[in-house]
């Protein structure tokens, strides 16, 4: 009787810890799916709002597909061909709000089914001020790779949102991009904010060369500096992408982060990197707020050049709450 006892009791707990076990794997399996898209070491709470869905996977998927297939449509029919299918608002490369535009390496549009206004025109500057067709450059430069921008949404009546863009450059001179809208993520920016960001950016540069490296970095790492005001803060980095400073993620200081990315795979330091190179300019990405307990949302950020040797920048982030639709 006590030896039953006893094997009843051991499998009463064995239960019990199984039943512990499926809970523990349920719980990770919540949290890789939060986090899937989060780079290790970003910091910060993973993005709850803006962390891969179903939908959104759908999306994106069918953008890169949609490339893919315009890059092979080009190579195999030849570039004249193409071109007059990816500028047909009918034809088999505009699917909803998917389609295909094209720019030469000049930064000419050359096809846009959606936007054909826009053909023969030289560069393209968003509702903020950001100029999108330098940064597609860039990006072409490289061989291809994605960003945001903000662009009229066609199935929107028009209305401007944030869409993240895939590049990938022919090799015949030109670039083909297509991309999916993130409508439900505010990519609203006022005049006001944009001025007062690049005025508390040239600030700090000004304050960087007339206090010499060392010090200027001593402060911008400062959380109580003169240099963090109402969550807007300095970070820098050297042109290695090793971070300089970073006042609310001291942990990052000294790390080389010029391949880390944001939650949808967009490699913002290098792109960071690239505007302050030409002097300055602005990214959008998705980054942890410190004014909002270190939750990621959209920031727009300038970047400026101090020397030859490192850049420094800051940001702000949309203040709308995502919209639900």
């Amino acid at each position: 009787m006590r030896e039953q006892t006893n094997m009843q009791k051991g499998l009463f707990y064995m239960a019990i810890i199984a039943a512990l076990m499926l809970l523990a794997q349920a719980a990770l399996a919540e949290d890789n799916c939060i986090t899937a898209n989060w780079t290790v070491g970003s910091e910060g709470a993973a993005p709850r709002s803006i962390a891969a869905n179903s939908t959104a996977d759908a999306a994106k998927e069918d953008a890169v597909s949609l490339l893919g297939e315009a890059v092979a449509y080009l190579r195999d029919n030849g570039i004249k061909k193409a071109l007059s299918e990816f500028n047909d608002s009918s034809g088999p490369f505009v699917r909803g709000d998917l389609y295909i535009f094209a720019y030469d390496l000049n930064g000419t549009c050359i096809a846009h089914p959606i936007r054909p206004e826009l053909v023969g025109q030289t560069g393209l500057l968003d509702i903020n001020g950001v100029d999108v067709v330098d940064r597609e450059l860039r990006l072409a430069e490289r061989g291809g790779g994605s960003m945001y921008i903000v662009f009229p949404n066609p199935e929107h009546g028009g209305k401007d949102e944030l869409k993240q863009i895939y590049i990938e450059n022919t090799d015949d001179g030109l670039y083909l991009g297509s991309g999916y809208y993130l409508s439900n993520i505010s990519a609203s920016f006022s005049r006001e904010k944009i001025d007062g960001l690049v005025g508390f950016v040239e600030e700090a540069r000004q304050f960087a060369r007339e206090s010499g490296k060392q010090k200027s970095l001593e402060v911008f790492n400062d959380p109580k500096g003169k240099f963090t005001r109402d969550g807007s803060y300095i970070f820098a980095y050297d042109y290695e992408g090793r971070t300089l400073a970073l006042p609310y993620q001291p942990e990052l200081v000294g790390t080389i982060r010029i391949d880390a990315q944001d939650p949808n795979g967009v490699d913002y330091v290098r792109q960071i990197m690239n505007e302050a190179k030409d002097g300055s300019g602005f990214a959008y990405y998705i980054y942890p707020d410190p004014s909002q307990n270190m939750i990621p949302r959209l920031k727009l950020s300038y970047a400026v050049e101090v020397d030859d040797t490192w850049l420094l920048g800051s940001g702000i982030y949309s203040q709308d709450e995502e919209k639900t639709e």
